[in-house]
């Protein structure tokens, strides 16, 4: 019999994806490093540049499956491994979580999930005596896999404990249960537009939500999308467009906003009309700001600073978007559900009632302050603005009315400040409802 010929690993269709998704899984939960870092800027894996375009959107979308309903996928593999998760070889964890996501929520033949998976094995010399397991256990997945899920039933499985925990607490079970279904589903891709919301929705088969905002179901690289080379709009969550609004009209005022990079909400301030002064402290995120300026055709002027040391003058208006633990963000950044934890609160409420004083400091008398996080803890939100309210005098809450959020009183907290939830904006397609949880307050300074 004519012996096969050897293909080598590299010539296996889709394997070269398989294997940067592997590499980026390892980076997010044994190292610790963001998504963002591994996919973009001078960190991103040198494999990328590889990759066609639709294999780049598979890598994507398969380490974001795995990340969001990685929970489920650890409790489906222990039901189908009498020994447990393979510990002494990264690369067979991997190559599990690969072929299980691809079987159970993925458009991918199963043999061919479980073809290359095995062949992710065999290529690493720790992992290569599990070849035979992997292969028995994603068979058995595609067999069992689905009752399994069905059985389990719970979407809070997919959520790290400590996080579960304080959704119940702070939001009740019900609405902890809704925000963990709803962050368990792709996003869809939200557009902030310079004009005509309609017609971009038709040209983007999307819809306008109430906001303004154009959300559509397209996915894959947005450079490609008509009106991004003519900088007719800008990524950007319908929740996260809320707070700049909150300014009022700003047109001809001085504005700064604080920790401004990459821009979404300087890009509208400047689409308002303000004067506007982009503070952030990292400079490769000042030049990210300055490059989506550029394709916009908007003006800005750009200070690379620690937000909380800079001295620079007195403002109209301050839009301060605090760094935070971004809680509010899983359904678009599944890594920080896994790689924040509770101790991280701490550190980050420290900055951010440092970052509020300078806040208000750099306002003139009758001046706003909004200020934001994207996260759903209270202590980087509600008590942060409490805390200064009871400190500082000086300082009164504008309560924020339902009409300036489209009528959605839901929105709005009983203090009168902006709450979103994940859960918010259901949609009959699970994958075009929802909202990152964000907060803001809108304080004046007498």
């Amino acid at each position: 019999m004519k012996p096969s010929r050897f293909v080598p690993p590299t010539e296996v269709p889709g394997l070269a994806a398989r294997r940067i998704a592997a590499d980026i899984l390892d980076g997010v939960l044994h190292k610790r490093r963001t998504l963002d870092d591994q996919l973009e800027g001078a960190g991103a894996h040198p494999g990328l540049k590889t990759l066609s375009d639709r294999d780049r959107a598979l890598m994507r979308r398969l380490v974001a499956t795995i990340l969001r309903r990685l929970g489920m996928l650890g409790h489906l593999l222990s039901r189908l491994l009498d020994r447990g998760i393979p510990t002494d070889a990264p690369r067979a964890q991997s190559a599990l979580l690969i072929g299980a996501a691809q079987i159970l929520w993925m458009d991918v033949p199963d043999h061919a999930a479980v073809d290359l998976s095995v062949r992710l094995v065999q290529a690493d010399r720790r992992a290569a005596k599990y070849a035979g397991l992997v292969n028995a256990v994603l068979r058995r997945c595609a067999r069992e896999g689905q009752p399994l899920i069905a059985e389990a039933a719970n979407d809070m499985l997919d959520l790290p404990p400590w996080l579960v925990a304080r959704w119940v607490a702070h939001y009740g079970e019900d609405n902890a249960r809704a925000m963990a279904a709803a962050v368990a589903h792709e996003p869809p891709l939200d557009l902030t537009v310079k004009s005509d919301p309609q017609s971009w929705a038709s040209r983007l088969h999307g819809e306008v939500l109430a906001f303004g905002t154009v959300r559509t179901p397209l996915q894959g690289s947005v450079t490609m999308l008509p009106g991004f080379n003519e900088g007719q709009w800008w990524v950007q969550d319908a929740a996260a467009a809320l707070p700049a609004r909150l300014l009022g009209d700003i047109a001809g005022k001085d504005v700064a906003d604080l920790c401004a990079a990459p821009g979404g909400k300087t890009a509208q301030l400047a689409l308002a009309g303000a004067n506007v002064t982009a503070i952030d402290r990292s400079p490769a995120r000042i030049a990210r700001l300055k490059d989506n300026f550029t394709r916009l055709a908007f003006e800005a002027a750009t200070v690379v600073a620690d937000a909380t040391e800079w001295e620079g003058g007195s403002f109209d208006a301050v839009l301060l978007d605090a760094p935070c633990t971004a809680t509010g963000t899983i359904r678009r950044h599944p890594d920080v559900a896994w790689l924040k934890g509770e101790s991280d609160i701490g550190a980050l409420t420290a900055l951010q009632r440092r970052l509020l004083q300078k806040g208000v400091s750099l306002l003139k008398p009758g001046g706003t302050l909004v200020y934001c996080t994207c996260s759903l803890e209270p202590e980087e939100g509600e008590q942060a603005v409490a805390a200064l309210l009871e400190t500082d005098s000086s300082v009164k809450r504008r309560p924020i009315e339902a009409g300036e959020v489209a009528g959605l009183s839901e929105l709005i907290s009983p203090d009168g400040d902006l709450r979103t939830l994940p859960s918010f904006l259901p949609h009959a397609d699970p994958k075009l409802g929802g909202l990152d949880g964000f907060y803001a307050a809108r304080l004046i300074r007498a």
